[in-house]
């Protein structure tokens, strides 16, 4: 049996150029992790990136608030914004619960992501399962042609046999892929930005690449601009290599942008500054 057919996302991560975007996270993060301030304080750090990669990720999907708001806030239920930043928040909270299950049933983390960001907003017959044929899509920024019911149930299918079959490939690869088809296929009828973005971080904290969630590729994804997000998963929908190169490369960047943001929160504790 052939690489590509045994472990496709092994395949994707010998493209040139793929090598070169995993060690330079790899070393990124190792820097993060040796901080002085993580040997003792890393819970901190923790709480940190997950308040800062829940206000970027909803950043991607319409709601761009000041941190400080995100952190002053206690109800989010007010308008369309709120509640996009109240769903991220409790989706990075949720994260680092869904370790075990995702590795036996990627498809139930899904559909329990979707039910935490959407539950009590979205119509309750909708929420936590895949769309149907002929129902909508609510997805801010993501404009690409939507993929019929059946094309996604059976895609979505494949992702989870991927997940569970394990993989070779760079933990940086593997989240990439999640993510982008996530985006791709749109499984649910809204969030669906949010919960990509997540089922990333899992797969990220998982892995073993970022144990403790310090590492928040949501704030790269959005201090890299929507512009560019937007680029780089059109380079995932091509599937050329050079567009799913560019796609993983994309990603890459965005987890070593989450690593300096936590570092500087390590630097700020260091000094007493926060």
């Amino acid at each position: 049996m052939s690489t590509t057919a045994s472990d496709p996302l092994a395949t994707l991560g010998s493209l040139p150029g793929v090598a070169d975007a995993v060690d330079s996270v790899r070393k990124s993060v190792d820097r993060v992790y040796g901080h002085r301030v993580m040997r003792r304080r890393s819970h901190e750090i923790t709480g940190e990136a997950a308040l800062r990669g829940a206000r970027g990720s909803a950043a991607l999907s319409g709601a761009d608030w000041n941190l400080e708001e995100v952190r002053r806030r206690t109800d989010f239920s007010g308008d369309t914004e709120a509640r996009t930043i109240g769903a991220a928040l409790r989706l990075t909270s949720e994260a680092g619960q869904l370790l075990s299950i995702w590795r036996q049933s990627p498809l139930r983390v899904l559909a329990r992501l979707h039910l935490v960001a959407a539950g009590g907003v979205a119509p309750g017959d909708t929420v936590g399962r895949p769309r149907l044929a002929g129902e909508p899509v609510d997805e801010p920024l993501i404009e690409a042609p939507l993929p019929h019911a059946d094309e996604m149930t059976g895609r979505l299918e494949g992702l989870a046999g991927l997940v569970l079959a394990g993989s070779e490939a760079p933990a940086l690869v593997t989240a990439a892929i999640v993510h982008g088809e996530l985006l791709a296929l749109r499984p649910f009828g809204s969030c669906n930005g949010l919960v990509a973005r997540t089922a990333q971080r899992i797969v990220l904290i998982g892995s073993g690449l970022d144990p403790k969630s310090v590492c928040p590729a949501e704030v790269g994804h959005a201090e890299e601009g929507r512009a560019a997000y937007i680029a780089a998963f059109e380079g995932y929908l091509s599937g050329t290599p050079d567009g799913m190169v560019a796609w993983i490369a994309h990603c890459g960047r965005a987890v070593e942008l989450g690593v300096r943001e936590s570092t500087a929160v390590c630097e700020a504790l260091q000094r007493g500054a926060a």
